[in-house]
């Protein structure tokens, strides 16, 4: 059972009930809501981001910003220095002549270029210990294209409200702490008590993985379904082992992925070298066509995991982060048709279909995935892996 005590040792936080899930598709929805929290914001906002862009969406959260520090609010935002590095430097004056307190996880120093593959992949805003947002979304056109819709990226955020709010809390006042020497206000705990169960899983560097390990264990408990949908596909060995397991096993196990339209067409080719193994024992794939499939999310049964990682190779050992974990019929039922409203959208790669590949195709799989090959050999050797200690320390 997921609330199980010795189970819970292995995690940060445990399982809480108490708490209100809202499944938000797609950035003209989600970016509205969260606009709105901050807009009623009374204390405080605090926003975790990777993905940061000048252009009329971060305009839009930049503006709301300000607003609300001119009204009293406290602001807080933390960006990754890699994923925030097309910020204008007219951008980022704005921020700071309005009072927005800024800080940026590991920036990018020559002389540490070997520690610059560690990046903080979350995507996270707070407001006032109230009401939490997370998923895989970024301050980024591309996730609300309003004048070409067809365009915007396909994501989910979750708004979570309940006792999680302050696990997110949690993660954010250490990252902060770790990367800023503005202190933080007394942060609030208020909130109102609702009927859902869920927890907080969180990736660090490869010591900490624990949102592969909860994956991989309800997978392999899982009882009728299994479904995923990530931009990446790139899983570890041990996972695409269990992944077919449970399918030979008579689960039905689904995979949803991006199809031709994706931001980059090599880990497209990468996620292609797994799909003979797996469609040969059972497991189902869908590439997405009408636009790029940047959802991030897991379905096992009524358990659910929706945040920021892929669970891909690359995710699990350089990047830091956080997913909502939901157990919840009613809620695993909103995503259940969210996935076949996808499903209708995707062209299914079937056994016979992909025996039939081009010689072309073949190639390039090959190719790239020798070239990533290459280059997880040439990382390891170079033992980078050890540099992980040091990103704690370097700002002492």
């Amino acid at each position: 059972m997921p609330t199980d005590s010795s189970h819970d040792q292995k995690y940060r936080f445990s399982w809480q009930n108490g708490n209100r899930f809202q499944l938000l598709i797609d950035g003209p929805f989600f970016f509205k809501a969260m606009l709105q929290s901050m807009q009623q914001a009374q204390h405080y906002i605090l926003m975790e981001m990777y993905l940061v862009n000048s252009g009329k969406v971060s305009q839009r959260f930049f503006h709301v910003m300000a607003e609300a520090q001119q009204r009293g609010v406290q602001v807080y935002f933390l960006m990754d220095a890699f994923g925030s590095r097309k910020i204008n430097e007219k951008d980022l004056l704005f921020l700071k002549h309005n009072g927005i307190h800024l800080s940026f996880y590991n920036p990018i120093e020559l002389q540490k270029h070997q520690l610059a593959l560690f990046r903080d992949h979350r995507k996270l805003l707070v407001v006032d210990g109230r009401v939490a947002y997370v998923g895989g979304a970024g301050l980024i056109d591309e996730f609300d294209f309003n004048d070409h819709p067809g365009k915007t990226w396909r994501e989910n955020m979750v708004k979570i409200e309940g006792p999680n709010v302050l696990q997110w809390q949690a993660l954010f006042t250490d990252n902060w702490q770790l990367w800023s020497d503005t202190p933080l206000p007394a942060l609030h705990e208020q909130h109102e008590n609702f009927d859902q169960l869920g927890r907080v899983t969180m990736t660090q560097g490869p010591r900490f993985l624990e949102i592969k390990r909860s994956f991989i264990q309800h997978v392999r408990h899982a009882r009728k379904r299994v479904w995923m949908s990530t931009a990446y596909f790139a899983p570890s060995r041990k996972l695409r082992r269990e992944l077919r397991r449970s399918a030979l096993r008579g689960i039905d196990v689904r995979i949803l992925i991006p199809g031709p339209i994706t931001d980059l067409p090599m880990a497209r080719y990468v996620a292609q070298r797994y799909y003979h193994r797996l469609l040969r024992d059972g497991v189902r794939i869908y590439e997405y066509q009408p636009r790029f499939m940047h959802a991030k999310l897991v379905l096992c049964d009524d358990w659910v995991s929706l945040g920021s990682c892929n669970i891909d190779r690359w995710n699990l050992l350089w990047n830091l982060d956080a997913n909502q974990e939901i157990l919840d019929k009613s809620f695993a039922s909103s995503v259940v048709d969210m996935f076949n409203q996808d499903f209708q959208q995707c062209q299914e790669v079937t056994i016979e279909h992909w025996k039939r590949r081009s010689w072309l195709n073949r190639f390039r799989i090959w190719f790239w995935s020798t070239y990533i090959q290459l280059g997880d050999h040439l990382l390891n050797r170079l033992r980078i892996l050890r540099h992980w200690k040091i990103i704690r320390k370097q700002r002492n």
